[in-house]
């Protein structure tokens, strides 16, 4: 930690890492990750080699209160997740709603699970 540096300053040097889930529904990965008080236009979301990479930035517009306790902080908040070989890399969604960031990775249909049909000779 910098010796004289403000608790403001140090705060806005912090990256941060959402909190989520991840799970597997229906030939899907589906990532789930809190962000409360990001809006879509402070996210950046990217393929980046094998790495779906999640960065951005909370900014907070009530700095000027005498806070007793104050959890949610601004700053830049950042997560890697390393992607195999299962998921199509060109079908990769994302939304926002009410402060949730929800990616939505397919699997390649080679890699779904199919029903093989059994039929009698």
């Amino acid at each position: 930690m910098a010796t004289g540096a403000t608790h403001k300053e140090l705060e806005t040097r912090r990256v941060q890492r959402p909190v989520g889930n991840i799970w597997e529904e229906d030939g899907k990965v589906m990532l789930r990750l809190e962000m409360p008080g990001v809006t879509r236009d402070h996210i950046d979301l990217r393929i980046e080699n094998d790495q779906l990479l999640v960065r951005g930035r909370r900014e907070m517009h009530d700095e000027d209160q005498n806070y007793v306790i104050r959890e949610r902080v601004r700053g830049d908040f950042a997560q890697t997740y390393t992607l195999d070989d299962t998921i199509d890399r060109e079908r990769i969604e994302a939304r926002m709603e009410r402060g949730i960031l929800i990616v939505t990775l397919h699997l390649k249909d080679a890699v779904k699970p199919r029903r093989i049909e059994v039929k009698a000779r």
